[in-house]
C-alpha cells in the first residue's frame, strides 16, 4: 500500500471516540511532515504537526483539508 498524502499537504485529523477538541477548528489542521512505515496491519502512517505540536497518526485518521 502506498501513502495517500504527501509531505507538505494540509490535513485534518478525524476526532477519535472520547476525544475533546480544546483548540477549535484551526487546531484540527495539520501539515504532513514525514511519511512513516506501514503498521503491521499494512496501513501507512504519518508524522503531522500543527502549532500545538507534532504526532504520529494512521492514514485512516486523516482527511485532506480544503
Amino acid at each position: 500500500m502506498s501513502h495517500k498524502f504527501k509531505i507538505g499537504q494540509r490535513v485534518r485529523q478525524a476526532r477519535r471516540f472520547g476525544s475533546v477538541d480544546h483548540g477549535g477548528a484551526a487546531s484540527s489542521i495539520f501539515e504532513v511532515v514525514r511519511l512513516m512505515p506501514e503498521e503491521r496491519s499494512g496501513e501507512p502512517s504519518y508524522r503531522i504537526k500543527s502549532t500545538a505540536g507534532e504526532r504520529a497518526v494512521l492514514e485512516g485518521e486523516l482527511t485532506l483539508a480544503s
